[in-house]
């Protein structure tokens, strides 16, 4: 079996992780989570979203969050920007990546962003060509792709179809995320297949969810196909606010421990990534949900 010999991994956590969480996490603490996480090693930090706060109250302080980071060489600093409005709103913040992310569910489409599949990439357009035009990197991702908690089973067309609408207007990599966390090692390698078909290796990634506990399984079949790029989230943080009983991304720190078991370089540090999870999840008052540093911290208690 030929897995990559180094996997690049994007935390999501400050973004993704905690969107959802209903009380305000203070401006402060995100920084003081990205600020870990890059000394834990981690090169692609999804920082915040430039989106209305009317519907995310959780990221009404990007702004703040993005000016107070200590920016350290080598480090790429992405927001979400689901329209024009939050690209301008994010222009000042100077992020090195863009984040659009379309669905390959035109029922999840229309619940999550009020619009179809084929609006929503008209949407994006102008987006993608004032980054571009500004030297931003795009990074686009396809949600639901491995299934859909309104229409159920996604065929790899939807995939494909997304994947080629992204590729036209100008989106450079495209992540394929399993929102919901319950595809398993096929589907998610169907999914993959269907992205490939308009993308290259090294413009792919995967997005796995652990609702079922079958993220890992993912990964793992994934990276049997070359896929060499993932987001995670440390700590497991997050969930879809759409999706009843969705839980968290796969959490960074059982990614980065199956990766070193395989022999994989990650540049990350585990003690240091296991401290920043323990940092923000302290103070959101509950344990890490991550089995890497559970069983790292109780031996630490030794």
């Amino acid at each position: 079996m030929k897995f990559p010999s180094k996997v690049k991994l994007v935390d999501v956590g400050p973004r993704d992780g905690l969107q959802n969480e209903k009380e305000p996490v203070p401006a402060e603490v995100k920084i003081g989570l990205v600020e870990r996480l890059q000394e834990a090693g981690l090169q692609e930090i999804e920082v915040t979203s430039f989106v209305s706060p009317k519907w995310v109250p959780q990221m009404a302080d990007n702004a703040e969050v993005m000016a107070g980071i200590a920016r350290k060489p080598g480090v790429r600093y992405s927001v979400l920007t689901p329209n024009m409005k939050g690209f301008e709103a994010a222009l000042a913040s100077r992020p090195d990546e863009i984040v659009v992310f379309g669905a390959a569910s035109e029922a999840f489409s229309r619940r999550n962003i009020n619009c179809s599949i084929a609006e929503s990439i008209e949407r994006f357009a102008p987006v993608v060509e004032a980054a571009r035009a500004r030297g931003i990197h795009v990074r686009g991702a396809i949600s639901v792709a491995l299934g859909c908690p309104y229409e159920g089973e996604i065929a790899p067309e939807r995939v494909e179809l997304v994947a080629r609408l992204m590729k036209e207007i100008g989106v450079q990599h495209v992540g394929v995320a399993d929102t919901i966390g319950v595809g398993t090692p096929l589907k998610a390698q169907r999914a993959m297949e269907a992205a490939l078909r308009h993308f290259a290796l090294d413009d792919v990634s995967g997005h796995f969810h652990d609702t079922y506990g079958q993220a890992l399984a993912n990964t793992l079949a994934t990276l049997q196909m070359g896929i060499w790029q993932y987001d995670t989230s440390v700590a497991g943080l997050g969930g879809c606010p759409f999706a009843k009983g969705a839980t968290g991304n796969v959490a960074t720190e059982d990614v980065v421990y199956l990766l070193h078991g395989l022999g994989i370089e990650t540049g990350i540090d585990l003690d240091k990534l296991i401290d920043a999870g323990k940092y923000i999840s302290d103070y959101l008052k509950r344990k890490p949900n991550s089995r890497a540093a559970t069983a790292i911290l109780s031996k630490r208690q030794g």
